[in-house]
């Protein structure tokens, strides 16, 4: 059996691209989706069409209860998973002084809170497992450089980083890598409705990225071949800063 992959927010995107370019790889992937069901199980027909192994996983990250459930069930079932690539996560972007309280704890608890209620049940199982393995944290421009309008999701984003790189020193002697990547400006459904030509003014590459630029970089420190990279944050942003 190939190794397992669980990528959470799969069903479209960064998350869809990075299962299929994981697949490709030869992983088993895991592809989690909160509601878009039929979306899910597109990416499950998608990877099938070329000989991949994948099944789905339904969990809401943001409640930490029903995470612990899910994944203990499926890895009572099919074993712990040799990697893990959290991508899930949400933006409800206003400026800060019209911020609702309501906009600040539903990201902060979808995109923070999911790094504890994710990897939390899943790390000791491969620890257990006495093999290297791989976990992969998405993080964002905007936690670096911050953003206007984004004083949750980018809070939330450095958190990421944060938590990333503090994790990473705990597992590195296990043998289990833990990185971030950031990315920039990507044409995925969250930049819709963005001042396109003005946004890239601010990128020397002078375009937007693709789910399949971060995929490929996600899929390089899934492999192997990244077995010494560790507790880095990688960005994709065309040379944003």
């Amino acid at each position: 059996m190939s190794e397992s992959v669980l990528v959470t927010g799969s069903s479209r995107g960064i998350g869809k691209a990075i299962a299929l370019e994981l697949s490709k790889s030869g992983y088993q992937v895991i592809v989690h989706y909160l509601s878009r069901q039929e979306e899910a199980e597109a990416v499950l027909k998608a990877i099938a069409s070329y000989g991949g192994e994948a099944r789905v996983l339904q969990f809401d990250v943001s409640d930490r209860e029903q995470s612990k459930k899910t994944l203990e069930k499926d890895m009572a079932q099919h074993g712990a998973y040799y990697g893990v690539v959290c991508n899930a996560g949400i933006s409800q972007d206003s400026a800060f002084p019209s911020m609702s309280g309501k906009q600040w704890d539903k990201v902060i608890h979808t995109n923070l809170d999911s790094f504890y209620n994710v990897l939390n049940p899943i790390t000791m199982p491969m620890v257990r497992r006495r093999k290297p393995g791989r976990i992969v944290t998405l993080a964002s421009i905007s936690a670096i450089i911050g953003n206007r309008g984004q004083t949750n999701y980018s809070a939330a984003k450095a958190g990421i980083i944060a938590a990333t790189k503090s994790l990473a020193i705990e597992l590195a002697k296990r043998q289990i890598t833990v990185n971030c990547v950031a990315p920039g400006v990507i044409e995925t459904e969250m930049i819709k409705g963005l001042p396109i030509d003005k946004v890239l003014e601010l990128i020397p590459a002078r375009r937007t990225g693709t789910s399949e630029e971060v995929a490929a970089l996600v899929d390089f420190l899934i492999s192997p071949r990244s077995s010494y990279i560790t507790r880095q944050v990688i960005s994709v942003n065309g040379g944003m800063f």
